[in-house]
Parts: C-alpha cells; sequence; structure tokens
C-alpha cells in the first residue's frame, strides 16, 4: 500500500511544532476552539478569510509554532484552510462530515461493536428518518427515492460513488442534520459488517431480490405520506436484516465489526495527502486488531512504504495523535506507538459539522427522544444484572455531589444510562448530541442553582426506580417527560 508524493506537497516545516513537545499541544488546541467558536459566531462565512497567519499570531499571542499547530487542527476539523502566497490567510471553508465520520467508524470497531448494537441503533433511528422523510416529500425527493430503491442493500452494498441507498436517501429527506449523520455512519458500519461468508450465490440472489422488493414497499409508503406505514415496513425490513447478518456475515463470525480496508474509501478526491496518509495508516492498524502499544513502523520505514516526505509524514501523525490513534516515539526502538483512540476529537468535528448545517433544537430533540428512550428500554432489560442498582444511584446523586464546576453533571445520569446499556454506538451518539445540546442552548442560560439541582435529581432518581423495577412503559414514560422539560429549560 503506497501513497504517491504529490504536487500540492509542502517543504518541510522548519518550526513544526509538534503537538507531543510540552506546552505546544494544549495551547494549539485551546487556539484552535477559539478560531472555530470565531468562525460559529460570525454564522460560517465561507470564503471569508479570518486573517494572514502574522494578523492570526498577533491576535492570539502565540508563536509561530502554535499557530501551524493550531490551524493543522482547524483544517482537520474542516472549519478552514490556510493559503499561502500572496493574499493568502486562514479561510473559511464549508466542512465535509466525511473524515469525522469514518474516524468514528473506526473508533466503533476499536471499541469492539456488535452485529446487535448496530441494527438497534439503525432500529431506533431509520424509522425515525422515514417518518419524517415522508412529511416533507417533494418532486425531486420522489425520484431519489425511486432511483434508490433498488441501488444496493446490505446484500450487495453500493461502490463508491454510485447511486445512494434508499437508507442513506431517508437521512437525507429527513431534514434532520443530525439524524442524516448519524446514519451515514451506521451505513458505513454494516458495510464493514457485512461481507457475506456463509449464503451461496442462490441465497444472495435470492436475498438481493427480496431486499428490492422490501425497498420498493417502503418507497411507496414514503411517497404516498404514509408515515406510519413507512416507519413499520422499515423496522420489519432492519430485522429481517438483523438476522440475515446474525447468520450470514463475516461480522457475525467474528462477533464484532471485522475491517475490510479493500472496500472503504478512503479520502475524499480534494483532501490533502496527509489526510489520506492518516486515514490509510488508520485502517492498517484496524485490520492488524488494533495491537496497542506495538510499533507499526519507524518514520524510516513509514517513509519508504508510503513514498511521501517527511513534512507529509508528520503531518499525518499528528492527526493520528489528535485522535490518540497513535504517536511517534522518538529514540532508539522508537516509531509510530500504536495507541487507544479517543473519539473526542470526532465528537468536536461532527458538532462544528452541525452547527454549519444549522441543526436545530427541534432536530437534536427527534434524536435525543430515540436514543435516550432507545437506552432506557435496554437497562430495563438488563436492571438486575451485578452493580447496576449501584451504578445507577450513585449517577442520581451526582448532580447535587459531583464538582461544581462540572458543566457535564446534568447529563452525567444519562452517560451513565447509556454506558450501562452497553451499546457503544448510542453512547457515542448521546455524547455528540449532549455536547451539541450545551452548544446550541448556552449552558449560561440555564438555572443551575441548588433548587434547580435537586429537582434535576429527583426526576432522575424517578426514572432510575422504575427502570431497576423493570417497569419499562413506566420509565419510559418518565424519560420523555424529562426530555420534553428540558428542552425548556435549555431554551
Amino acid at each position: 500500500m503506497t501513497v504517491a508524493a504529490d504536487a500540492d506537497s509542502t517543504a518541510e516545516d522548519p518550526d513544526p511544532g509538534r503537538a507531543g513537545e510540552p506546552g505546544i499541544g494544549r495551547l494549539a488546541v485551546q487556539v484552535a476552539r477559539r478560531i472555530e467558536a470565531d468562525v460559529v459566531r460570525r454564522g460560517w462565512p465561507v470564503g471569508e478569510s479570518l486573517g494572514s497567519e502574522p494578523e492570526l499570531r498577533q491576535r492570539h499571542e502565540v508563536s509561530r509554532s502554535v499557530l501551524r499547530e493550531a490551524v493543522r487542527l482547524v483544517e482537520h476539523h474542516q472549519v478552514a484552510r490556510m493559503r499561502r502566497g500572496p493574499n493568502g490567510g486562514l479561510f473559511v471553508k464549508a466542512p465535509d462530515a466525511g473524515p469525522a465520520a469514518r474516524a468514528i467508524v473506526i473508533y466503533l470497531e476499536y471499541v469492539g461493536t456488535t452485529v446487535a448494537d448496530l441494527m438497534e441503533a439503525r432500529r431506533l433511528l431509520e424509522p425515525v428518518a422515514a417518518v419524517l422523510a415522508a412529511q416533507n416529500l417533494t418532486e425531486d425527493g420522489i425520484t431519489l427515492v425511486r432511483g434508490a430503491v433498488d441501488a444496493g442493500s446490505i446484500i450487495d452494498p453500493p461502490e463508491p460513488g454510485s447511486a445512494e441507498t434508499l437508507h442513506v436517501v431517508l437521512g437525507r429527506l429527513s431534514a434532520n442534520p443530525a439524524l442524516q449523520l448519524f446514519i451515514d455512519v451506521l451505513i458505513r458500519l454494516t458495510t464493514r459488517f457485512a461481507v457475506p461468508v456463509k449464503a451461496s450465490p442462490r441465497e444472495l440472489r435470492q436475498a438481493r431480490a427480496e431486499a428490492i422488493r422490501r425497498h420498493a414497499d417502503i418507497a411507496d409508503a414514503v411517497i404516498a405520506g404514509n408515515g406510519g406505514k413507512a416507519e413499520a415496513r422499515l423496522a420489519a425490513y432492519l430485522d429481517g436484516v438483523s438476522s440475515w447478518m446474525r447468520t450470514n456475515s463475516l461480522g457475525a463470525a467474528h462477533g464484532r465489526t471485522v475491517p475490510v480496508v479493500g472496500r472503504v474509501r478512503t479520502g475524499e478526491p480534494k483532501a490533502k495527502l496527509a489526510e489520506v496518509v492518516a486515514e490509510q495508516l488508520r485502517e492498517e492498524i484496524a485490520a492488524s486488531g488494533w495491537p496497542v502499544g506495538s510499533v507499526l513502523g519507524s518514520e524510516t520505514d513509514l517513509l519508504s512504504r508510503y513514498r511521501i516526505s517527511r513534512a507529509v509524514l508528520r503531518e499525518a501523525v499528528r492527526l493520528l495523535e489528535c485522535h490518540s490513534v497513535a504517536r511517534m516515539r522518538r529514540g532508539p526502538g522508537g516509531g509510530l506507538v500504536v495507541g487507544v483512540p479517543d473519539p473526542q476529537a470526532s465528537i468536536d468535528s461532527i458538532a462544528l459539522y452541525l452547527e454549519f448545517k444549522r441543526v436545530s433544537g427541534a432536530d437534536l430533540v427527534a434524536v435525543r427522544d430515540a436514543i435516550e428512550l432507545g437506552i432506557v428500554t435496554r437497562v430495563v432489560e438488563r436492571h438486575d444484572q451485578s452493580g447496576i442498582t449501584e451504578r445507577l444511584e450513585r449517577a442520581v446523586r451526582w448532580i447535587s455531589e459531583g464538582p461544581d464546576d462540572d458543566q457535564d453533571n446534568a447529563d452525567h445520569f444519562h452517560t451513565v444510562l447509556a454506558e450501562v446499556a452497553g451499546n457503544p454506538v448510542l453512547l457515542l451518539f448521546l455524547r455528540v448530541l449532549t455536547q451539541l445540546w450545551r452548544r446550541h442552548s448556552g449552558t449560561e442560560r440555564a438555572d443551575t442553582g441548588p433548587a434547580t439541582r435537586a429537582g434535576v435529581e429527583h426526576v432522575h432518581r424517578r426514572i432510575a426506580e422504575a427502570v431497576l423495577a423493570g417497569d419499562e412503559a413506566l420509565a419510559r414514560h418518565r424519560m420523555r417527560r424529562h426530555l420534553a422539560v428540558l428542552t425548556e429549560w435549555w431554551h
């Protein structure tokens, strides 16, 4: 696997400022966040200059090394791009969610996402998209829906660049940016799970014909504006997909997602070479089983293997370090050391992307309701397992007993519920939503005094009591009412 050096490769930075150097990485992150917050505050003016490099250094009172590291992070988050030469500077760009979505897919593979986890998340979210698509459908949308009926399925995923599947189209037609993005991540994961290993050619043909028939039924319900029927048909189809995958897929044979490097698109057409290399290195690590602590290769080995300049490799490594995927260890026996990935950088990127897409409070509520009610159902099913009572009781008390400066204390109970549910996909999506919830609403608007905290603790306790009693209907009712009040509280 090699990547030819391109004409875009820049000369090696004489003042690289590596993220691992004391102080530089932390300060660069702070500067990057200030730049990104400025873009959001300005209304994301695509094409507008944020200033030249000297102007940005002066404005943020940092060295060239720190600023360049911050700019690399901003570029990786798809917020802006540095243009060199006369009239150059840092220019706001329209972001692409692809890099963050692919990084999240690889993270979910690392934590051991199963077929059941994946299909549970799809079962919660895709029917919601079908209902919204039926409500929002236009003549152009009808053309998209009908064109997607036989574009591809779990049985024979479409090739990159071909027509979108019906599932992706319904996500787009939902007009809910968060729902669309989450469905995109789920479809990417499904593609990596769904390599058939047991089905015969005849069985595959039959399964594909059945998928097209079921897709056509779903499409008809959406086009007719019958959201309830579309929801029911899609849910039934996903139940069938889940059963098929448990029986036939490579992922099911291994019990978790299996990296399929040859079937995954690496890099967008306009991606920087360093971004392409970083993605290929992530894929290589995933394909090798994510051997934490092992050395993937020395700098010299990697330069030879990927046929790139040292500057490009070092920028690719910085991107890997940003996600804690790997780090470069210097000295004898050094090289690129595989790490434990942290999804926070991808969560930040997705939150910024959804800010750009003008995600609304109503969008967030629709997705959060589906996810949190699904989490409640999952926890009720395992409520009598050892340790769950103690974990939920501690989580209930956290809002009053946790640190006063913890901005996550109101969300802590919800996060623990997701952890107890044991579905890494739902946990990660909830983390994105709670971060967006705060970004969208502004924590300064909420009354977080003692009386409010006591009230929230009481509600959390009532939800926990219903969960621990195994009363799913009551637990879902209380969670639904709580989320409705939360929406008013934040707004």
